[in-house]
């Protein structure tokens, strides 16, 4: 593993728990050892670049730094990483990508140059630029990166006609998806969703990595009537939930929910259906950079109608269900024509146990 391979490996371990700044890891190098270690830690801590150099300490000095991000030169709740690289006598700075951010774009590359330091970029770029793919939209719109994720079977059902769907996908890829989870800011499911599975939208992992808790995802649940059961799981589980209803709660309605520990959110309809737009503006607002959606059907048709979805992971299970009533993942209106089919770019494929992950980006 090379020195920005260490790096990135490093800025993974900050993803979903550091938003809305990006995910970013640094690696100081003095003759030929490694001498720093660093990720960015939660808003209002130290960024990558300040940990690994106070790890170093004065063994940085003439030494190397390798970064997944271009450092930034402005002041925020933190001094800017440039004068720390600086002052801590780096001589040269690798960098896997410049930073989209209009505050630095290129300026922490310029600032370093102008001291003397060299600058090197795109080391690893196409790794690094998956890493902070949700920052990057969201810190050059204001808008979250919406990934829609589903299990179906082959024939692209995703429950019987019964409903019932536990488990279409096996164990590895159900391990994968609390990996999602973690890594994202938010979950947003439709109330059919949480009426029909009863899901807990927790990611068990966040209490795994270096033993300690970490913060769960915003759960948001797309409740056009307010039919949510306050018996729901969802309200027993740790982290917050927010219901986004598509009318005005009365007040005995709003301090129901808000004692079983939701927050409402009231969205106007569009075309019978909670505006989705609006809410993941608002969303936005609130610094939500990632948002991991896991059905059902009308939510993610409505999304996809919307052209709304960013990136699309998709379990594909080897089991036949059939059922002209069973459901199937994608709803909404869809297309007249397959040539006006939404297309994936940089598609994927893995194998995870017995089913396959198909994962790629919604071209335009």
């Amino acid at each position: 593993m090379d020195y920005m391979e260490q790096a990135l490996s490093l800025a993974r371990l900050a993803l979903g728990q550091v938003s809305p700044n990006p995910a970013v890891g640094a690696v100081v190098v003095k003759d030929g050892v490694v001498v720093g270690r660093g990720y960015t830690q939660p808003p209002g801590s130290w960024h990558a670049e300040v940990v690994a150099l106070k790890q170093a300490g004065e063994e940085a000095r003439g030494g190397v730094v390798y970064v997944t991000l271009e450092p930034c030169c402005h002041y925020g709740r933190t001094p800017p990483c440039t004068q720390a690289i600086i002052a801590a006598g780096i001589t040269e700075v690798h960098l896997a990508m410049l930073d989209a951010n209009p505050l630095v774009s290129g300026r922490g590359k310029s600032e370093l140059e102008g001291e003397g330091v060299g600058v090197y970029v795109g080391e690893h770029g196409e790794e690094a630029k998956k890493i902070n793919e949700a920052y990057t939209k969201f810190i050059t719109t204001g808008m979250p990166f919406v990934t829609a994720k589903f299990a179906m079977s082959l024939d692209g059902k995703i429950a019987t006609r019964s409903g019932d769907s536990k488990w279409i996908s096996g164990d590895e890829a159900r391990k994968y998806v609390h990996n999602l989870r973690y890594t994202s800011d938010a979950i947003m499911a439709g109330v059919n969703t949480v009426l029909v599975d009863d899901p807990r939208l927790t990611a068990r992992s966040c209490g795994d990595r270096g033993g300690a808790a970490r913060k769960q995802p915003l759960r948001v649940i797309v409740d056009g009537k307010g039919r949510t059961p306050l018996t729901a799981r969802l309200f027993s589980e740790p982290g917050k939930t927010l219901l986004a209803l598509g009318k005005f709660a009365a007040p005995e309605e709003k301090a129901t929910f808000a004692r079983a520990g939701a927050e409402l959110l009231e969205l106007p309809l569009d075309g019978g259906l909670v505006d989705l737009e609006k809410l993941l503006k608002v969303l936005g607002e609130r610094g939500i950079t990632s948002v991991l959606v896991e059905g059902g059907g009308i939510l993610l048709g409505s999304l996809f109608d919307g052209r709304l979805v960013d990136k699309v992971i998709a379990f594909v299970a080897p089991i036949v269900i059939g059922g002209r009533e069973a459901k199937t993942a994608v709803g909404g209106e869809g297309v007249d024509k397959v040539v006006d089919s939404l297309k994936l770019k940089h598609v994927s494929l893995e194998r995870l146990g017995e089913d396959l992950m198909i994962s790629g980006y919604v071209g335009e």
